[in-house]
């Protein structure tokens, strides 16, 4: 996965602005894949590709707020990326820590609003205290929500709201009653809208637990790009894609039932 922020790409101003796709999703997920493979096509070291991936991160970021996308979620680190190499790991957390730092003013500027999706107690203390501090002043924002999918699981994310529903009922709270509304509420996303559009970079077709929940009837575009290299001209080009699909949710002629 990328690491965080970056410096900003350049490119034509404006382009594709006016082009927009006339439906937008409210909420897109980004899977941040082909670092590694990025640096290996230029003999450059893992941590070169990620740092490269921070810039095309930050260029969607602003492009998404500039567009009105509701929500954006990328995916950062997840519970698996702990088994990579320790210097790699090492980079990742480095990015974090860095770019968390540096680029908190701006969000705040630009009236984004950052949520973690993960556990933060399981971070080291630097990068912990970092995005605590990165929620706590954006809290207010009322732009684009920007959640990190950092140190997440999927899995375990489901399991995490499970437990809670299990320490309610053995308050006293009748287990029949509970609804998909009340797991929903034990979530990171609680409060969010459901995915409505996934992209994966790279090439890779899977979601690699990556909100399994949420993302049950999310729209799946896997974009050939290395993530270093994805612009905001490809991820215009995802949103077209998505425009043009006919949701069903189980249903008939783009709605439920019909």
């Amino acid at each position: 996965m990328a690491g965080l922020f970056g410096k900003k790409k350049t490119g034509a101003p404006g382009a594709g602005e006016n082009s927009l796709p006339e439906r937008l999703p409210r909420h897109v997920a980004i899977i941040m894949d082909g670092n590694g493979r990025w640096a290996e096509k230029r003999r450059l070291p893992r941590a070169a590709g990620h740092q490269a991936g921070t810039e095309a991160l930050r260029e969607i970021i602003r492009f998404s707020s500039d567009i009105g996308i509701g929500y954006l979620t990328i995916y950062a680190f997840s519970t698996e990326n702990w088994s990579r190499p320790q210097d790699e790991v090492g980079a990742l957390m480095a990015l974090l820590l860095r770019y968390f730092r540096s680029e908190i003013d701006e969000l705040c500027e630009k009236n984004v609003r950052i949520v973690i999706l993960g556990d933060v107690d399981g971070l080291p203390t630097a990068q912990r205290e970092a995005v605590l501090n990165a929620m706590e002043r954006s809290k207010d924002n009322t732009g684009l929500t920007l959640s990190i999918a950092l140190n997440y699981g999927g899995r375990q994310e489901i399991l995490r709201a499970a437990k809670k529903l299990c320490e309610r009922a053995l308050a006293g709270e009748d287990p029949a009653a509970f609804t998909m509304a009340d797991l929903e509420s034990g979530l990171y996303t609680a409060g969010m809208p459901d995915v409505d559009l996934v992209i994966r970079t790279s090439g890779e077709e899977r979601l690699s637990n990556l909100l399994p929940w949420q993302t049950v009837y999310s729209e799946l575009v896997f974009d050939p790009t290395l993530w270093p290299d994805f612009t905001k001209e490809r991820y215009l080009e995802d949103l077209r894609a998505y425009a043009g699909r006919d949701r069903r949710f189980g249903g008939r002629n783009g709605a439920a039932g019909k």
